[in-house]
């Protein structure tokens, strides 16, 4: 008989976190930055899951724009997930450099149509050698009923257009827009090819949103999914192309020889990308990932609400000590983890960070918002949205469905690590990030954490009775 050695392992109810005498006097006064990866930082350690009634392009900009970030999921076309990224990618930025545009002989139902695909109001117009002859915009057309009507006819010429280089500093492109009540600053060089684009409405969105978290140019940060067989290295290089600031390998069982050699041949191909590796749940599974290359380690198996592996397979690591064990191996390279499942309340980022965690992965919690994909159903009274996890039935259908219409190799040996089920409407992710960096704020300063990576060194966890668990919810009340 192998012969068996027993461990004690915790999750987030277990514990408590020890208070500490605090000099921090306000929660505004503590700092959220930390480190996704290697090199990548963001203003607040959150991230939403890539799954698919998660994370697309609009729960990704809500992240991005409040200094988290969000992960697109890869149950989807190749073509279709950098359409998302790409989307996240153009949906704040300073100077666009690669502007959608439209030809002087394109008709109004050409524009309609571009205007529908990419979200845009206008375009400029530009000839075949790339020079901007015009501009036009949803003013130009909203009187126009004949859609054969060519874009040259109804756009406002260059010569009537105000431009700018690309040199143009943020502060007079300010000016610009208040001067002349422009929407669209087309920007071009010397010989007059268009070489950018500035809207207003990015210039409003710089100033509404001053903690988002951006890229060197400007953009919001957005990660993307790839898997670990098929078509992975292609998935990778078009995610890469759409300009996709990380990658993530997603994989239950991370400590795998494909979840290494997908990690090691993405690093190979791609030199210079950074690339998030996991799932993983003990130290050997992260010294493994990081020695393959690994700039971020994901941690968590079987603790989403969503997710059956425990209960299927009997293997899994109860999540805070997994996050414990995992941050101890990683710090020794300088490598982030994060802490990905399980998190059902604003005391559980602060007990993850405390394990050692940089950022948290969050799934349920922002299902159930108007960002994520899905739509709203009432059920008894209440409205809910749907909520499944990536080896779930539905999950794996049409993860299949995507590469064959044979309903037998469709169905064929299903296994199914995961579960669905509605989850309660919560509104606008921004109310629920709000009200998650709230917590951990309190949280920071009872631990008198003035950064994100004080809250690990001030932490003093003590592991609690069912009854203390009892005591620390609300209780002894009547309904009023």
């Amino acid at each position: 008989m192998t012969k068996s050695v027993f461990e004690k392992g915790f999750s987030y109810d277990d514990v408590l976190l020890a208070p500490k005498f605090s000099s921090i006097k306000s929660r505004r006064d503590v700092g959220l930055e930390t480190n996704l990866s290697k090199n990548l930082r963001l203003n607040i350690p959150l991230i939403s899951a890539n799954m698919d009634t998660v994370t697309e392009s609009g729960m990704a900009i809500a992240m991005a724009r409040l200094g988290g970030i969000g992960v697109v999921h890869r149950f989807m076309t190749i073509d279709r997930q950098a359409e998302e990224v790409d989307k996240v990618k153009r949906f704040t930025n300073y100077i666009i450099e690669t502007p959608y545009t439209i030809s002087p002989e394109s008709t109004i139902a050409d524009y309609k149509e571009l205007s529908q695909k990419f979200g845009v109001s206008g375009f400029p117009v530009i000839d075949k050698s790339g020079y901007l002859v015009g501009m036009a915009t949803e003013r130009d057309i909203v009187f126009e009923n004949n859609l054969g009507k060519k874009i040259k006819v109804i756009m406002t010429p260059r010569e009537k257009l105000i431009t700018a280089t690309k040199d143009i500093a943020f502060s007079k492109a300010e000016e610009v827009f208040k001067k002349f009540k422009i929407e669209k600053l087309p920007l071009v060089d010397k010989s007059g090819k268009l070489c950018g684009l500035i809207a207003a409405k990015d210039i409003q969105k710089t100033t509404l949103y001053p903690r988002a978290a951006k890229d060197k140019k400007g953009r919001l940060l957005v990660g993307a999914a790839v898997g670990v067989a098929d078509d992975y290295l292609e998935r990778a290089w078009r995610l890469i192309k759409a300009e996709a600031d990380i990658l993530i390998i997603d994989i239950a069982h991370g400590h795998s020889v494909l979840a290494v050699e997908a990690l090691k041949a993405i690093k190979k191909k791609f030199a210079g990308q950074e690339v998030i590796a996991g799932n993983v749940a003990t130290e050997s599974g992260v010294k493994d990932l990081i020695r393959a290359g690994a700039d971020g380690i994901k941690v968590g198996v079987g603790p989403g609400s969503a997710c059956t592996t425990r209960v299927i397979t009997g293997a899994g690591v109860p999540q805070l000590t997994a996050v414990l064990n995992c941050a101890r191996a990683a710090q020794k390279y300088k490598i982030p983890i994060i802490a990905d499942g399980g998190i059902r309340k604003p005391a559980d980022i602060t007990k993850a960070l405390a394990a050692g965690a940089s950022t948290v992965m969050i799934g349920n919690l922002f299902a159930g918002t108007d960002e994520a994909p899905g739509r709203i159903t009432n059920k008894e009274g209440k409205r809910y949205k749907l909520y499944r996890g990536m080896a779930s039935f539905g999950a794996n259908v049409s993860r299949r469905s995507l590469d064959t219409s044979d309903e037998d190799k469709i169905f064929d040996n299903l296994m199914l690590e995961g579960t669905e089920g509605l989850v309660p409407y919560r509104g606008s992710a921004k109310d629920v990030i709000e009200y998650l960096v709230a917590g951990l704020r309190s949280g920071m300063s009872y631990l008198n954490a003035k950064r994100v990576i004080d809250i690990s060194r001030n932490a003093k966890f003590i592991e609690i009775t069912a009854n203390a668990l009892q005591e620390s919810h609300p209780h002894d009340l009547e309904k009023a």
